[in-house]
């Protein structure tokens, strides 16, 4: 499996405020991109997958809302996970 224990544990010691806290914003936005690359690497191989197609567009957007969340609430935070995530925008 892709995303074990330990992999969530570290995206969220990396990006929140310890492995513990999984409702942060950052952590949230870095745990959809973890999950959002992932899932484009299996639509590259995949391509007539269109049940996963749509929850990488929903997954794409949820992200969306908390990114927009992220920067009407603190702009600073917002630029910096965006520069650390590599996102566009």
């Amino acid at each position: 499996m892709y995303l074990t224990k330990e992999v969530k544990e570290g995206i969220f010691k990396k990006h929140g405020k310890s492995e513990k806290d999984t409702g942060s914003a950052e952590g949230q936005i870095a745990l959809f991109t973890h999950r959002i690359n992932h899932l484009t690497e299996h639509l590259k191989r995949n391509r007539k997958d269109f049940a996963t197609e749509r929850s990488l567009v929903k997954m794409v957007g949820k992200r969306r809302s908390l990114l927009d969340y992220l920067k009407h609430k603190d702009i600073e935070r917002y630029r910096a996970i965006v520069k650390e995530l590599g996102l566009r925008k």
